[in-house]
């Protein structure tokens, strides 16, 4: 049997009126170019451009002061990266098959653990978000799954982070089109955004940024024998699944402002109750909308959970396995990109609920 996959993502932002009080305390001379805004709009008769003026202005000054404190901050130098030893492809110098004592001699200790969609943790290792990997391992401690979105992928190819997808393709020929799991055959369609080929008894997914003229964005490597094991595209729901698909997509959003020359965002427990209480919402009524049945916008949601913003944004994505085909899915849509590289935002939060087919629905609350 064939099944065909459907996903959606969508996507709001709001520059809220009430940014004057909190945004213009850390500067007194923001207070002298305000005045000259408003001087500006004396005589003005239609609010709504005067709002618009307002965004425009604030927009401005707010980006040039975070950018500035971004120039200070410092980074870990990059890793050395070898070729492959015994795989086509390593990620940071480790392969399928090591054993986790050779990979945290490598990388360091584990930052965070949580459940994926294989039944198994990804494991996450990092510096403040830099050199970020995710690592799965079986009973033994030997290495069954690796992903990365950042500058740390070496092949026997010569295929990087930043190769074309052209490349890719001319290197291993053409990507797959079905994946058989026990009886059922999943068609793959990626619309450009990703390639899934079948290497040394693995599954390579390649992630490509078609932001960026299609070049390889990110990586994902799984064993064969346990992406066999998973024999439905989607993994059954639990308590575990729906905090790991959380916390991943959190520290993937993270990783992407990292790479992107951002500062990390602070994660919300309050937030994420709202962005939790919107994807239940969404998968027990069967819709998909920023805005709720009884009408109350992202916004309006945030205000009644008592959460003071000054600026915010919403990303929700539905129907991808796991939150790195949504993340990658948020990524290439460029109104969620926004959202996620935007130097304003301070504080994240990531809700998520699975409806009865066992489809996931994220919703991603950024806000300052």
């Amino acid at each position: 049997m064939n099944k065909m996959l459907s996903t959606a993502i969508l996507c709001m932002s709001v520059l809220t009126s009430n940014s004057i009080a909190a945004s213009t305390q850390e500067n007194e001379s923001i207070w002298q170019r305000l005045d000259a805004v408003i001087e500006s709009w004396i005589g003005e008769l239609n609010l709504y451009e005067a709002m618009e003026s307002f965004n425009d202005w604030l927009t401005a000054i707010l980006p040039f002061d975070i950018e500035q404190d971004e120039q200070e901050r410092t980074e870990p130098n990059l890793p050395e990266l070898d070729e492959p030893g015994t795989q086509q492809f390593a990620i940071h110098n480790i392969e399928l098959g090591d054993v986790r004592d050779d990979v945290e001699a490598e990388v360091g200790e584990v930052q965070r653990a949580t459940l994926n969609e294989y039944g198994v943790d990804w494991e996450a290792y990092h510096e403040d978000y830099h050199q970020f990997i995710m690592v799965s391992y079986d009973e033994q401690d030997q290495v069954r799954a690796l992903f990365t979105n950042q500058e740390l992928v070496t092949s026997e190819f010569g295929i990087e982070h930043g190769s074309s997808r052209q490349s890719v393709q001319d290197a291993l020929g053409e990507p797959l089109e079905v994946m058989t799991k026990g009886l059922m055959r999943y068609q793959i369609n990626s619309n450009g955004e990703y390639d899934v080929y079948e290497l040394d008894g693995s599954y390579v997914t390649i992630f490509y940024d078609q932001h960026q003229d299609q070049t390889v964005t990110a990586i994902q490597i799984i064993d064969e024998s346990l992406e066999q094991q998973r024999s439905e595209f989607y993994a059954d729901e639990s308590q575990e699944l729906i905090e790991g698909f959380e916390y991943q997509l959190f520290d993937l959003t993270n990783a992407a402002r990292v790479q992107h020359g951002l500062s990390v965002l602070t994660w919300s427990e309050d937030v994420r109750v709202t962005a939790r209480d919107h994807s239940e919402d969404m998968a027990q009524n069967g819709y998909f909308d920023h805005n709720n049945q009884a009408g109350q916008t992202p916004f309006d949601r945030m205000e009644e959970d008592n959460i003071s913003f000054t600026r915010a944004g919403e990303n929700l994505a539905y129907g991808q396995a796991s939150s790195i085909f949504a993340h990658e899915g948020l990524m290439n849509s460029l109104g969620h990109r926004e959202n996620i590289v935007a130097s304003q935002f301070e504080r994240l939060g990531v809700g998520v609920a699975i409806n009865e087919e066992n489809q996931p629905y994220f919703t991603e609350k950024f806000y300052r």
